[in-house]
């Protein structure tokens, strides 16, 4: 999988969808290390996107289905 840094410069966050650019922000908050994890934003995030998320599924767990939907556009 290439590096999410490669595609920035091309990809514009007004033109994703709403709920891309929120997991988008979400993933990027998580890389730097810099959010308090709510599992149920988290969750909704998933959920918007698409993704079945049980209530008793780990967050990281969660973050990284979202990561990988995010790499799949």
């Amino acid at each position: 999988m290439l590096p999410n840094w490669l595609f920035k410069p091309f990809r514009s966050r007004d033109a994703m969808p709403p709920e891309m650019r929120q997991a988008r922000d979400l993933i990027d908050a998580v890389d730097a290390g810099g959010v308090s994890l709510n599992p149920a934003k988290v969750n909704a995030i998933a959920r918007a996107l698409g993704l079945e998320v049980s209530r008793k599924a780990p967050v990281e767990d969660t973050i990284r289905r979202i990561r990988a939907a995010v790499a799949r556009g």
